[in-house]
């Protein structure tokens, strides 16, 4: 895979973890979701803010893959959360991220899972501090394990 490539699907992620989010809060209908960041997010320019050109198909797949498996996905989170932990404790942002990844490991075995992990290492700290990235690191690496 070329930089570009690489760099399109970093993109993907990130707007993924964003459309996630925007599903899990609004309940829109995906397919209207979907063309909304198609036509208006990936490679536009937002309130002075450039968002990279990403990998479409990689994004779609993400998003659609995650809503597909929610219950599946978030059942393995569960498992490994620790003790008096709960999907629903989590912050929205953070439960998108580790939807997203751990919706990368159960479906995308093309994908490494050093990769996927650094993948979302890097979305969590456009959105949090070291500590949440430890927490990323430690739940997707051991979701890893449960699925791989």
């Amino acid at each position: 895979m070329s930089r570009i490539e690489a760099k399109a699907r970093s993109a993907a992620r990130l707007a993924a973890v964003q459309a996630l989010y925007q599903l899990d809060m609004e309940t829109p209908q995906l397919p209207i979701l979907l063309d909304e960041f198609h036509r208006h997010r990936l490679g536009a320019e937002i309130e002075d803010v450039e968002y990279l050109p990403a990998d479409i198909a990689f994004f779609d797949d993400i998003v659609r893959g995650v809503a597909a498996r929610r219950d599946e996905i978030d059942g393995v989170l569960t498992t490994r959360l620790a003790t008096g932990w709960s999907i629903a404790r989590l912050d929205k942002t953070m439960l998108q991220i580790l939807r997203a990844g751990t919706w990368e490991l159960l479906a995308r075995a093309d994908i490494s899972v050093g990769t996927v992990i650094n993948e979302y290492l890097d979305v969590t700290h456009a959105f949090f501090d070291a500590r949440e990235a430890k927490f990323v690191n430690g739940l997707l690496d051991a979701v890893a394990k449960d699925v791989r």
